[in-house]
């Protein structure tokens, strides 16, 4: 048996095939893609094994189902006669936003253990944060996954009642963040510095910025408040921003983003 096997080496799968890579010996991963051709090159690449979603199926412990929401159904329907022959313990690991666990276990056809996944895309640079749930699992299923991609970055245990909110505010927001990285690169560039400087002060500030509020504990208010000095350029910055309603927009997207993703599972 095979220890990781994923069903989809796109954006995220991909990601988390890399992310994989780095923490368990690649002879242990089974990469599988609807066009083979991307499966072998990540293959090649990683050193993993390329195989079929059948092999992956009825082989890998954790069967990874690296497919957008509205092809799960169809995917899992492919792949009932290789879970129903398995012999010994498997868990199927969906990352397709708006699925809970029981509807993985009805498109899969049998009360089968299933980790659900809210991971995002920096994953695939040790950076990620996964949020994660179980359904019918064994006690050493979630800790043995976590040990075999503890690579990919912080994981965190949730509730599936906030899952949909968790793949937003988590898998979301590195496209906002991107947004904004730009944004203020463009700025800069409007005010004479060159693009590829401009990026690389925005994304590191950015990164920055993220790491202090992780390890501070005060507000982010807080935080905003301490840089702003009485009459200086920041708190005409922040005013600027507020002219533009910079928070009440990205308050927005989020809500946006979790009814949508609400929406893609119904």
């Amino acid at each position: 048996m095979y220890l990781l096997g994923f069903i989809g080496v796109g954006n995220m799968g991909g990601a988390l095939a890399r992310a994989a890579a780095a923490s368990t010996s690649p002879k242990q991963i089974l990469l599988a893609n609807r066009t083979a051709d991307k499966a072998v090159a990540l293959a090649t690449e990683l050193g993993c094994i390329a195989a079929t979603p059948e092999t992956v199926a009825g082989t890998a412990r954790y069967i990874f189902l690296g497919v957008k929401p509205k092809d799960m159904a169809a995917c899992l329907e492919e792949l009932k006669p290789s879970l129903a022959g398995r012999k010994g313990h498997f868990v199927l690991v969906s990352m397709a936003a708006g699925l809970d666990t029981a509807a993985i276990q009805t498109m899969a056809g049998g009360a089968y253990p299933v980790i659900r996944l809210c991971p995002n895309t920096p994953v695939g640079v040790g950076k990620g944060l996964i949020a994660w749930c179980e359904r019918d699992t064994d006690p050493g299923d979630a800790p043995a996954l976590i040990d075999a991609m503890q690579g990919a970055g912080v994981w965190d245990a949730c509730p599936e009642s906030l899952m949909d909110v968790a793949s937003v505010i988590g898998g979301c927001t590195p496209a906002f963040t991107y947004m904004f990285i730009e944004a203020l690169s463009d700025g800069a560039v409007a005010c004479g510095m060159p693009r590829a400087k401009a990026l690389t002060y925005a994304a590191a500030a950015v990164e920055g910025a993220a790491a202090l509020a992780q390890a501070d504990g005060r507000h982010p208010g807080a935080l905003k408040d301490a840089v702003c000095s009485p009459g200086g350029s920041t708190i005409q910055g922040v005013l600027a921003l507020e002219e533009g309603a910079f928070r009440a927009a990205a308050s927005q997207a989020v809500i946006a983003a979790v009814e949508k993703t609400c929406s893609m599972g119904k």
